[in-house]
């Protein structure tokens, strides 16, 4: 054997220090805590729509077991973690079958069909809710006819603007009024804290932490899922600078041209407000890091983070889309590709060839 002619190829997710089942299983946990937030002030709907997808998946994992015998991905726990990112993405009111269908797109259709887990080139959380929003576009609407999100749409529709920017002050011009929670943590807060440095947290940012209303799940579990970043983080599951430099680009625009729709002036954005809605936190800290349909390097990953932070902001602010994030995600893992090519002929055309 000539070993003069072997070639090893750089590994694509070499940054990934833990397997791959503890990795899904972590990410699991993460979105769990969200669910279960949005979970306990809607009856316990959003658990039951987390139980509905897991079960869904595990079927899936079933058949396809039983069809290749070799061969099952059941232990990984990537089906799982798929069903339940899914999940986080649905309107908390949607109906348990319009959730299956997208798990079964999401697992035969976008992973399955193109060899399973780490041969598939689009997010299956991603596809198969963008096949349940196309295909009953009119549940999401149904579901998300009374959220925050679309009445501060039908204000400004309505000529309601606020000389601030603030997307908050269109929301009570709308009728929506801050819970006696809210009232009581932000005057806690502004009293031992933020009049220490003259400043002063306006009212209804912990109603978005804690927000009860109709929305995606992702919204309604901020709290949770942001104490689920930090599990991802602490164990090196996410490369902290990809989200960092998404989030940093996005919040920044926002800050800069975010207040302009809502009557405001130049520099005047909402950031906290951007950051808690539209599902910024599920697609900065899970989808954007998803390593089997992101980029190899990390200077791929840092560059698609920077364009997906300025897309989120053209297609929620200039463009108006509720969930502008998420949308910017889909078109980031379609481009993503491309991207891995350019990164295969710019950084590992060289390939090292053993002595």
């Amino acid at each position: 054997m000539n070993v003069s002619h072997i070639h090893v190829a750089r590994k694509p997710l070499i940054h990934i220090t833990l397997p791959t089942y503890s990795r899904m299983w972590l990410v699991s946990i993460a979105a769990l805590g969200g669910i279960v937030q949005s979970a306990f002030t809607d009856g316990g709907y959003s658990f039951l729509l987390a139980l509905v997808a897991v079960a869904t998946a595990l079927v899936v994992e079933l058949l396809v077991g039983t069809v290749h015998a070799k061969y099952t991905s059941m232990g990984d726990g990537s089906s799982i973690a798929t069903a339940l990112i899914l999940t986080l993405m649905m309107p908390h009111t949607i109906h348990p079958a319009v959730l299956v269908l997208g798990v079964l797109f999401a697992l035969l259709v976008v992973k399955q069909s193109f060899g399973g887990l780490g041969a598939n080139w689009f997010n299956p959380a991603l596809g198969g809710w963008l096949f349940s929003y196309l295909s009953w576009p009119h549940l999401f609407r149904d579901a998300l006819i009374q959220s925050h999100l679309v009445k501060i749409q039908e204000g400004i529709g309505k000529g309601i603007l606020d000389p601030g920017g603030s997307p908050l002050a269109v929301l009570k011009y709308m009728g929506f009024t801050t819970s006696s929670l809210d009232e009581g943590i932000v005057s806690f807060l502004n009293q031992t804290l933020f009049s220490r440095f003259d400043a002063e947290l306006p009212r209804g940012y912990i109603d978005l932490l804690f927000y009860t209303g109709p929305g995606i799940i992702a919204d309604r579990g901020a709290l949770g899922l942001l104490l689920g970043t930090m599990l991802l983080l602490a164990f090196s599951v996410v490369r902290f600078l990809v989200p960092l430099v998404y989030l940093a680009v996005y919040l920044v625009l926002v800050r800069l041209y975010g207040a302009l729709p809502f009557g405001g002036i130049f520099g005047g954005g909402d950031m906290l407000f951007a950051l808690l809605s539209g599902g910024t936190i599920l697609a900065a800290f899970i989808i954007l890091s998803e390593p089997v349909t992101g980029t190899k390097s990390l200077m791929g990953a840092l560059s698609v983070a920077f364009i997906l932070g300025i897309l989120s902001f053209v297609f929620t602010y200039p463009g108006g889309i509720l969930f502008g994030p998420l949308y910017a995600m889909v078109v980031g893992v379609v481009f993503i590709p491309w991207v891995r090519e350019m990164e295969t002929i710019l950084l590992y055309k060289k390939a090292r060839r053993i002595p």
